[in-house]
Protein backbone atom coordinates (compact mmCIF):
# COMPACT_ATOMS: atom_id res chain seq x y z
CA UNK A 1 0.00 0.00 0.00
CA UNK A 2 0.91 3.67 -0.27
CA UNK A 3 1.49 5.93 2.50
CA UNK A 4 2.80 8.98 3.12
CA UNK A 5 6.10 10.09 5.53
CA UNK A 6 6.19 13.35 6.97
CA UNK A 7 9.09 15.28 8.49
CA UNK A 8 7.14 14.23 11.82
CA UNK A 9 7.14 10.42 11.20
CA UNK A 10 3.50 10.63 10.89
CA UNK A 11 1.84 7.58 7.98
CA UNK A 12 -0.95 8.22 6.22
CA UNK A 13 -2.94 5.34 4.15
CA UNK A 14 -3.10 5.82 0.34
CA UNK A 15 -3.22 2.63 -2.61
CA UNK A 16 -1.28 -0.22 -3.41
CA UNK A 17 2.71 0.43 -4.35
CA UNK A 18 3.21 -2.37 -7.09
CA UNK A 19 1.15 -3.64 -9.72
CA UNK A 20 -0.40 -7.03 -9.13
CA UNK A 21 1.81 -10.34 -9.84
CA UNK A 22 4.79 -8.80 -8.88
CA UNK A 23 5.25 -10.85 -5.72
CA UNK A 24 9.03 -10.34 -5.29
CA UNK A 25 8.13 -6.86 -4.39
CA UNK A 26 5.01 -7.99 -1.82
CA UNK A 27 4.83 -6.57 0.74
CA UNK A 28 6.55 -2.93 -0.24
CA UNK A 29 5.46 0.77 1.27
CA UNK A 30 5.81 3.64 -0.60
CA UNK A 31 6.25 6.54 1.17
CA UNK A 32 6.77 10.58 0.89
CA UNK A 33 9.91 12.56 2.46
CA UNK A 34 10.05 16.62 2.44
CA UNK A 35 13.39 16.94 3.49
CA UNK A 36 14.44 20.62 5.42
CA UNK A 37 18.21 18.95 5.74
CA UNK A 38 18.41 18.54 1.89
CA UNK A 39 15.76 20.91 0.61
CA UNK A 40 14.32 17.84 -1.71
CA UNK A 41 11.69 15.49 -1.62
CA UNK A 42 11.98 12.01 -1.53
CA UNK A 43 10.15 8.79 -2.68
CA UNK A 44 11.10 6.22 0.43
CA UNK A 45 10.43 2.39 -0.53
CA UNK A 46 10.13 0.29 2.30
CA UNK A 47 10.39 -3.54 1.79
CA UNK A 48 9.02 -5.78 5.10
CA UNK A 49 11.10 -9.32 5.38
CA UNK A 50 8.25 -12.26 4.89
CA UNK A 51 6.69 -12.64 8.45
CA UNK A 52 7.09 -9.16 9.78
CA UNK A 53 5.05 -8.63 12.44
CA UNK A 54 4.34 -5.20 13.65
CA UNK A 55 3.41 -6.07 17.08
CA UNK A 56 5.90 -8.30 17.27
CA UNK A 57 9.09 -8.43 19.22
CA UNK A 58 11.46 -9.03 16.74
CA UNK A 59 13.30 -6.19 14.83
CA UNK A 60 15.36 -6.69 11.70
CA UNK A 61 18.46 -5.29 9.92
CA UNK A 62 17.68 -2.00 7.50
CA UNK A 63 19.19 -1.88 4.58
CA UNK A 64 19.04 1.64 3.19
CA UNK A 65 19.06 1.46 -0.50
CA UNK A 66 20.57 4.92 -2.40
CA UNK A 67 19.18 5.66 -6.45
CA UNK A 68 16.50 3.03 -4.93
CA UNK A 69 14.43 3.96 -8.29
CA UNK A 70 16.35 1.13 -9.99
CA UNK A 71 18.06 -0.30 -7.33
CA UNK A 72 15.34 -1.11 -4.97
CA UNK A 73 13.72 -3.40 -6.90
CA UNK A 74 16.90 -4.93 -8.32
CA UNK A 75 17.95 -5.99 -4.80
CA UNK A 76 14.55 -6.26 -3.25
CA UNK A 77 14.02 -9.25 -5.73
CA UNK A 78 17.75 -10.40 -5.43
CA UNK A 79 16.78 -10.21 -1.68
CA UNK A 80 14.44 -12.86 -1.59
CA UNK A 81 16.20 -15.02 -3.93
CA UNK A 82 19.78 -14.60 -1.29
CA UNK A 83 17.19 -14.91 2.05
CA UNK A 84 15.41 -18.53 0.63
CA UNK A 85 19.07 -20.04 -0.09
CA UNK A 86 19.75 -18.40 3.57
CA UNK A 87 22.67 -16.56 2.14
CA UNK A 88 21.32 -13.17 4.22
CA UNK A 89 19.53 -12.57 7.32
CA UNK A 90 15.88 -10.95 7.17
CA UNK A 91 16.01 -7.54 6.53
CA UNK A 92 13.95 -4.26 6.21
CA UNK A 93 14.97 -2.71 2.91
CA UNK A 94 14.59 1.12 2.24
CA UNK A 95 14.84 2.38 -1.44
CA UNK A 96 15.47 6.23 -1.54
CA UNK A 97 14.87 7.14 -4.93
CA UNK A 98 14.07 10.48 -7.05
CA UNK A 99 11.58 8.77 -8.99
CA UNK A 100 13.45 10.44 -12.45
CA UNK A 101 16.79 9.66 -13.88
CA UNK A 102 16.90 13.45 -15.15
CA UNK A 103 18.30 15.91 -12.88
CA UNK A 104 16.06 18.51 -14.56
CA UNK A 105 13.15 16.36 -12.91
CA UNK A 106 14.85 16.43 -9.53
CA UNK A 107 17.26 13.90 -9.67
CA UNK A 108 20.20 15.24 -6.88
CA UNK A 109 22.21 12.72 -7.08
CA UNK A 110 25.16 14.42 -8.26
CA UNK A 111 24.66 16.89 -5.27
CA UNK A 112 23.22 15.29 -2.67
CA UNK A 113 26.34 12.16 -3.21
CA UNK A 114 29.67 13.99 -3.09
CA UNK A 115 32.20 15.91 -1.48
CA UNK A 116 32.97 19.17 -3.23
CA UNK A 117 34.74 19.30 -6.69
CA UNK A 118 36.66 22.05 -8.18
CA UNK A 119 35.60 21.36 -11.58
CA UNK A 120 31.52 20.75 -10.37
CA UNK A 121 29.54 23.56 -8.48
CA UNK A 122 26.77 21.80 -8.46
CA UNK A 123 28.80 18.70 -6.50
CA UNK A 124 29.08 19.28 -2.56
CA UNK A 125 26.05 18.17 -0.66
CA UNK A 126 26.32 15.48 0.64
CA UNK A 127 26.92 16.93 4.49
CA UNK A 128 22.82 17.89 3.93
CA UNK A 129 22.07 14.21 2.30
CA UNK A 130 24.00 12.91 5.63
CA UNK A 131 21.62 15.21 7.46
CA UNK A 132 18.53 14.03 6.04
CA UNK A 133 19.67 10.25 6.69
CA UNK A 134 20.44 10.97 10.26
CA UNK A 135 17.91 13.59 11.61
CA UNK A 136 15.21 12.68 9.58
CA UNK A 137 15.09 9.37 7.40
CA UNK A 138 16.22 6.80 10.23
CA UNK A 139 14.33 8.25 13.15
CA UNK A 140 11.05 8.11 10.79
CA UNK A 141 11.58 4.35 9.58
CA UNK A 142 12.88 3.67 13.51
CA UNK A 143 9.41 5.30 14.77
CA UNK A 144 7.21 2.98 12.13
CA UNK A 145 9.06 -0.46 11.95
CA UNK A 146 10.42 -3.43 13.54
CA UNK A 147 14.29 -1.66 13.24
CA UNK A 148 17.39 -2.40 14.44
CA UNK A 149 19.23 0.63 15.30
CA UNK A 150 22.79 -1.14 16.18
CA UNK A 151 22.19 -2.84 12.50
CA UNK A 152 21.91 -0.48 9.94
CA UNK A 153 23.27 -0.81 6.63
CA UNK A 154 24.10 1.63 3.71
CA UNK A 155 24.36 0.44 0.42
CA UNK A 156 25.40 2.51 -2.50
CA UNK A 157 26.67 2.13 -6.20
CA UNK A 158 29.38 4.49 -8.34
CA UNK A 159 28.29 7.97 -6.92
CA UNK A 160 25.64 6.64 -4.40
CA UNK A 161 29.30 4.21 -3.43
CA UNK A 162 30.59 7.36 -2.96
CA UNK A 163 28.54 8.99 -0.49
CA UNK A 164 28.60 5.51 1.08
CA UNK A 165 32.56 6.55 1.86
CA UNK A 166 31.77 10.01 3.15
CA UNK A 167 29.57 8.66 5.59
CA UNK A 168 31.77 5.89 6.47
CA UNK A 169 34.63 8.84 6.75
CA UNK A 170 32.50 11.86 8.41
CA UNK A 171 30.06 10.20 10.85
CA UNK A 172 31.10 6.09 11.08
CA UNK A 173 29.00 5.21 13.51
CA UNK A 174 26.08 6.56 11.89
CA UNK A 175 25.56 2.89 10.11
CA UNK A 176 27.06 -0.23 11.09
CA UNK A 177 27.31 -1.63 8.27
CA UNK A 178 28.54 -0.02 4.51
CA UNK A 179 28.86 -1.13 1.21
CA UNK A 180 30.38 0.73 -1.61
CA UNK A 181 29.81 -0.80 -4.57
CA UNK A 182 32.53 1.06 -7.53
CA UNK A 183 32.61 4.20 -6.03
CA UNK A 184 33.14 7.15 -8.08
CA UNK A 185 36.20 9.30 -7.09
CA UNK A 186 37.23 10.72 -9.91
CA UNK A 187 36.92 14.24 -9.24
CA UNK A 188 37.44 14.72 -5.20
CA UNK A 189 39.95 11.54 -4.66
CA UNK A 190 41.79 13.54 -2.70
CA UNK A 191 39.52 14.15 0.03
CA UNK A 192 38.78 10.65 0.61
CA UNK A 193 42.06 9.93 1.06
CA UNK A 194 42.99 12.59 3.66
CA UNK A 195 40.00 12.03 5.11
CA UNK A 196 40.50 10.02 8.52
CA UNK A 197 37.64 9.91 11.16
CA UNK A 198 38.06 8.65 14.87
CA UNK A 199 38.08 4.80 15.13
CA UNK A 200 34.66 3.47 15.18
CA UNK A 201 34.75 -0.01 17.11
CA UNK A 202 31.84 -0.80 15.93
CA UNK A 203 31.79 0.32 12.44
CA UNK A 204 31.95 -1.95 8.83
CA UNK A 205 33.38 -1.35 5.35
CA UNK A 206 33.25 -3.08 2.42
CA UNK A 207 34.30 -1.48 -0.99
CA UNK A 208 34.10 -3.46 -3.89
CA UNK A 209 35.57 -2.90 -7.54
CA UNK A 210 34.74 -4.37 -10.29
CA UNK A 211 37.58 -5.64 -12.23
CA UNK A 212 35.76 -4.37 -15.57
CA UNK A 213 35.42 -0.99 -14.43
CA UNK A 214 35.92 2.12 -16.54
CA UNK A 215 39.25 3.15 -15.68
CA UNK A 216 38.06 6.49 -14.93
CA UNK A 217 36.30 5.05 -12.25
CA UNK A 218 38.38 2.10 -10.97
CA UNK A 219 42.18 3.45 -10.85
CA UNK A 220 40.75 5.85 -8.44
CA UNK A 221 38.70 3.35 -6.19
CA UNK A 222 42.18 1.11 -6.27
CA UNK A 223 44.21 4.09 -5.28
CA UNK A 224 41.48 4.74 -2.18
CA UNK A 225 41.89 0.90 -1.51
CA UNK A 226 45.97 0.72 -1.35
CA UNK A 227 45.69 3.52 0.72
CA UNK A 228 43.26 2.56 3.52
CA UNK A 229 44.25 -1.05 3.03
CA UNK A 230 47.89 0.00 4.07
CA UNK A 231 46.92 1.72 7.24
CA UNK A 232 48.03 -1.09 10.07
CA UNK A 233 44.78 0.28 12.01
CA UNK A 234 42.19 1.65 9.75
CA UNK A 235 39.32 3.64 11.63
CA UNK A 236 36.44 0.95 10.52
CA UNK A 237 36.74 -2.96 9.97
CA UNK A 238 37.93 -3.00 6.85
CA UNK A 239 36.99 -5.18 3.80
CA UNK A 240 38.09 -4.84 0.27
CA UNK A 241 37.29 -6.89 -3.10
CA UNK A 242 37.57 -6.92 -7.00
CA UNK A 243 34.52 -8.48 -8.73
CA UNK A 244 36.08 -10.34 -11.38
CA UNK A 245 33.94 -10.20 -14.77
CA UNK A 246 32.03 -7.36 -13.53
CA UNK A 247 31.92 -3.88 -14.84
CA UNK A 248 30.30 -0.70 -13.87
CA UNK A 249 26.93 -1.71 -14.15
CA UNK A 250 26.54 -5.24 -13.63
CA UNK A 251 28.45 -5.08 -10.05
CA UNK A 252 25.70 -3.78 -7.84
CA UNK A 253 23.84 -7.69 -7.15
CA UNK A 254 27.46 -9.16 -6.78
CA UNK A 255 28.58 -6.32 -4.56
CA UNK A 256 25.55 -6.54 -2.33
CA UNK A 257 25.73 -10.12 -1.89
CA UNK A 258 29.19 -9.74 -1.03
CA UNK A 259 29.01 -7.44 1.06
CA UNK A 260 25.89 -8.79 2.94
CA UNK A 261 27.68 -12.37 3.49
CA UNK A 262 31.06 -10.33 4.47
CA UNK A 263 28.93 -7.98 7.22
CA UNK A 264 26.85 -11.12 8.20
CA UNK A 265 29.38 -13.91 8.62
Amino acid sequence: MFMSLLVVAQLSAAEPAMPAGLHGLEDTFHHEILSAEADHRYDVFVGLPPGYDAAGKTRYPVVYILDGGPLYPLLRGYQRYLRLGEETPAVILVGISYGTDDWRQGNNRSHDFTAPAEERDHWGGAADYRAFLGKELIPAIEANYRADDERRILFGQSLGGQFVLYAAQTQPDLFWGYIASNPALHRNLEFYLTTRPERAENANLFVSSGRLDDPRFREPALRWIEHWSAERTPPWRLETRTLDGHGHFSAPPAAYRAGMRWLFE
